[in-house]
Parts: structure tokens; C-alpha cells; sequence
């Protein structure tokens, strides 16, 4: 009798470690095939603007540009586009200001919660592959995860009720040791902290959601997230200057993050956690994401379409948020679609109007509110709502 149930556990485990094995090889498989397709194009045409219309907008961008965005003062990265050309770009100022060394339009800036939006893109490539499905619980793929009822939609659009790890962290973790995505996980399962309000009851910003969304994707691509994002986004769109921060890069070396006063912002235990921010981008390299956003071969209409929605009209207001993008809605108004970013001196915004087909991207490593008052300047392109301040 024993040696019949060492057989069938020895047979029941074999075929638990084929299941595993193809399961790794399917993941693989389909990472290749992503990397196979590098040379397909997915960015879609646009037609070409009316001139007279272009040179409207241009003439108007460079007014306000000149006037709001202070340019004698103003360090980083801006950028108008519209139906994918670009029309006005200007980078000012340096990347390191100790060493002198100059901001150009090929360098990469930390655009804080803007790598949200890349992040959740990447999440729907997956979903596009049927290698994740947005109302699966978190635990099928993080079983570490200690909360019933939430979904991986629910991380992308902020109605997971988890709590932030830069305040949980705060008395649970050795300020001065890195914490890792993985630390984020773990101290969740360890304390179980209470959650903020039951899944999918309202809305509440989380950087945790995006923190544990990279690792969703790590364990479903069997990749660094730093890897993956490469593979799923970047090299599709050709964001040649794009990368994921990890703690192998050389910190001196990358641009470097200023205060108000331009004295340097330095890394702390937070900067190693990816996902909700960490994407270091450049403003054509984002204009190559936006471009993306409207392909249908990059990212499936259906997909798109639950991206640019919003799912949280619990309480009337014209705030809301769709799956990695932030929404303006106003009654009689075009939805004004964007994404604003702050960490540490490093402020951002991602403008994407979708009926008009216009991009405005405005990115500074010396910490700035200028850049998030451009929708002063969407106002000037359609019916979008009056301005508003940062929230």
C-alpha cells in the first residue's frame, strides 16, 4: 500500500511539474513572440492636419508656452502634437545641474505617476493575450495577497481599498534599507492592514495598486518588470530613450531631481519601487505611447475603450479615473483626458485629447506647478472644461 502511494504521489507530481514547465514555456513562447514582432509597425497613420488649423494651434501653443511656462526659468521637456506630428517642442535647462550637463530632447526624465499610464497599458497587452484577465481576483496571481474581492481592475482603477505603502511603511520598515516591490507584498500579508473600504465601493489614489500591478506582471511574463515593459511597450513604439529605474542603474549618471530651490532631491528607501512611477521617459518617446494608444494593432478597440472610461460616480463631481488615466468630465464639455505626476522634484502631466487628436506634454526635473495648469492650453484646442488646479 505504500508503495502505491508513493507511486501516484510520484506520478501526481511529475504532471504538477509538466503543467508548471509548459506554463513557463507558454509565457516564454509568447515573449518571444512579442520580441519576433518588434519590426511590425504599431503606430497608426493620422491624416495630415489642415495647414491652416496647424498653424493656429502652433501660434497659440507658442503663446502660451512664452507666457505660462515661464521659459527664461523653466527646466525640462514641452511638447505640443497634433494627429501624431509634432508642432512646437523646446527642452531647457540641464539634467545635472552640478555638472553643467545640458537637457536635450534625448534625455530621459522621471515623469513620477505619468509611468502609471504605461504601466496600465501593459497590463492590457497581457489582457489582449489572455494572460490576464482584468476581474480576476489579485490572489490567482499573487496568492501572498491577503485580501478577498479585488481585482486586478479594481488595482488599475483605484477602487482596490489597499492602503499606501509610503504610510504603512513608515512604521513597519527600516527607513534606511530599500524597499522593493516585493517588501510591499510581503508586508501586506504580514500585517494585514486594514483596507481603506470594501473593493469597488469608491475610489481612493493608491501607489500600492500600481506596486503590486508591476508585480502581476513580472509573474505572468516570468521577467523583471523593468524587462517586460520593454518588451511589452517601449520596443513596439520605439521609445528609444525609455527605461524602468532599477537599482542596478548608475544613479549619478541618470537625470537628476531638484526642489523649487534647485538643491538636488536624493534617493530614499521609496525610490526603488516601480510601477506607480520609475519610468524615465523623454516627451517624443511619450508621444510615441500616445500614438500607440490610438492603434488598434497595439491595443484592441474593446481594451481602449475600458481604458478611457471612468468607474467611479459614486459621488457627483467632474473628477474620475479609468484604468491608468485620469478624466475631466463636465456637462457640454469634450472629457478631458491626463495624467499628472509629483516625486520628489520631479513634476509631469500627459495630456491625451482624444477628439482632437492633440498631445501636450509638459515634464520638469526642478519641481514646478507649471506644468500641470496645461490644460489652460486645451482649452484653446475644443470644448474641454475650464481650468482647473492640481489635485
Amino acid at each position: 500500500m505504500k508503495h502505491k502511494f508513493l507511486k501516484y504521489f510520484t506520478l501526481i507530481s511529475l504532471l504538477l511539474l509538466v503543467s508548471c514547465t509548459n506554463s513557463q514555456a507558454r509565457k516564454k513562447a509568447a515573449l518571444k513572440q512579442q520580441l519576433q514582432r518588434k519590426e511590425i509597425s504599431y503606430l497608426p497613420e493620422f491624416p495630415s492636419p489642415n495647414k491652416k488649423d496647424f498653424r493656429k494651434i502652433q501660434e497659440k501653443t507658442i503663446a502660451f508656452y512664452n507666457e505660462a511656462m515661464d521659459p527664461k526659468h523653466f527646466n525640462g521637456q514641452f511638447l505640443v502634437a497634433k494627429n501624431g506630428k509634432v508642432l512646437f517642442i523646446r527642452s531647457k535647462g540641464y539634467s545635472n545641474i552640478r555638472e553643467k550637463k545640458k537637457m536635450t530632447l534625448n534625455t530621459p526624465m522621471h515623469v513620477a505617476s505619468v509611468s502609471k499610464v504605461a504601466t496600465s497599458i501593459a497590463v492590457l497587452r497581457l489582457a489582449s493575450q489572455k494572460q490576464i484577465f482584468l476581474d480576476s481576483d489579485v490572489r490567482w496571481y499573487l496568492p501572498e495577497f491577503p485580501y478577498k474581492g479585488v481585482t486586478v481592475r479594481m488595482l488599475l482603477n483605484h477602487r482596490s481599498g489597499v492602503p499606501y505603502y509610503g504610510y504603512f511603511t513608515f512604521h513597519t520598515w527600516h527607513l534606511g534599507k530599500t524597499l522593493y516591490n516585493r517588501n510591499v507584498l510581503k508586508l501586506l500579508k504580514k500585517y494585514k492592514f486594514p483596507l481603506n473600504f470594501p473593493p469597488d465601493t469608491k475610489f481612493a489614489y493608491s501607489n500600492t495598486n500600481y506596486a503590486l500591478l508591476a508585480l502581476i506582471i513580472e509573474k505572468v511574463t516570468n521577467q523583471s518588470f523593468p524587462k517586460a515593459m520593454q518588451i511589452l511597450v517601449f520596443e513596439p513604439l520605439k521609445m528609444k530613450n525609455t527605461f524602468i529605474l532599477d537599482r542596478s542603474t548608475n544613479l549619478s549618471k541618470i537625470c537628476q531631481s531638484y526642489n523649487s530651490s534647485k538643491k538636488l532631491e536624493v534617493f530614499d528607501y521609496l525610490d526603488a519601487v516601480y510601477g506607480d512611477k520609475n519610468m524615465y521617459t523623454t516627451a517624443l518617446d511619450l508621444l510615441q505611447m500616445d500614438k500607440g494608444s490610438y492603434s488598434e494593432k497595439f491595443l484592441p478597440d474593446s481594451l481602449r475603450k475600458q481604458m478611457f472610461k471612468g468607474y467611479s460616480y459614486e459621488h457627483a463631481g467632474k473628477s474620475n479615473y479609468g484604468l491608468g488615466i485620469r478624466l475631466k468630465e463636465m456637462k457640454g464639455k469634450d472629457t478631458y483626458y491626463f495624467h499628472s505626476g509629483w516625486w520628489h522634484g520631479n513634476t509631469a502631466c500627459y495630456t491625451t485629447l482624444r477628439n482632437d487628436t492633440i498631445c501636450i506634454i509638459a515634464l520638469s526635473n526642478v519641481y514646478s506647478q507649471k506644468v500641470w495648469h496645461v490644460n489652460r492650453l486645451a482649452m484653446n484646442f475644443g470644448n474641454y472644461p475650464f481650468q482647473f488646479q492640481f489635485e
